[in-house]
């Protein structure tokens, strides 16, 4: 699966590495444990899906995520794409990544304890806010749809730094990339896209 996505071009030779270290069946629930590696979006309760890999694999291909780097995620979920972020920014770059739900922060903690990653910080709390006391970001990642870009995000985010977020209704959304420089910031719009609500102030209510 991760080489048709490198072959694709979802993913470059980083991402694909990285996807390759961090095995994506301890990120779901044992009943779809088999459907792992099939490119689609599984539930994990709560309401909550974890990506398809091309999407998981795409996000952190455009997001160009180097070693050493801090990150903000929004919407832990399982910890999956967290993983990944920790192993392309590694021990030497940090991944604060902030999640609404607590039983999901518990999930996601225990995902990730079993691969060993030191360098992933859970926060509980509302990721359209978010967190500010680590800021300024070399890159943001949010993994839910908001239908605006959260200001506190721009705010948060280094100077020539990236974000990317998924923008539009609750049912349909285009994934944005919004580059950050000193005249303001350059947004484009990357692909179609379908994910799960941002619940909060600066997200849907």
């Amino acid at each position: 699966m991760i080489q048709l996505l490198y072959g694709q071009g979802y993913a470059d030779d980083r991402v694909a590495k990285a996807m390759e270290r961090v095995p994506r069946e301890l990120f779901v629930p044992a009943e779809y444990a088999k459907s792992a590696y099939a490119d689609t979006p599984l539930p994990i309760g709560l309401g909550q899906t974890i990506s398809a890999p091309s999407i998981v694999a795409f996000m952190s291909k455009s997001l160009d995520v180097q070693d050493g780097m801090k990150i903000l995620e929004i919407g832990s979920g399982s910890g999956y794409q967290a993983a990944i972020l920790a192993e392309l920014t590694g021990s030497s770059g940090a991944v604060y990544t902030v999640e609404r739900i607590p039983e999901l922060i518990e999930l996601a903690k225990a995902n990730v304890a079993k691969l060993g990653y030191a360098n992933i910080k859970f926060i509980e709390g509302d990721g359209t806010k978010g967190h500010a006391q680590e800021a300024p970001y070399d890159r943001i990642i949010v993994t839910a749809a908001s239908p605006s870009i959260p200001q506190p995000l721009l705010d948060q985010l280094k100077d020539r730094g990236k974000l990317i977020i998924p923008v539009g209704s609750r049912i349909f959304q285009d994934l944005e990339l919004v580059v950050k420089t000193r005249f303001g910031e350059e947004t484009s719009s990357l692909m179609p896209v379908v994910f799960v609500p941002l619940i909060g102030e600066f997200g849907y209510k």
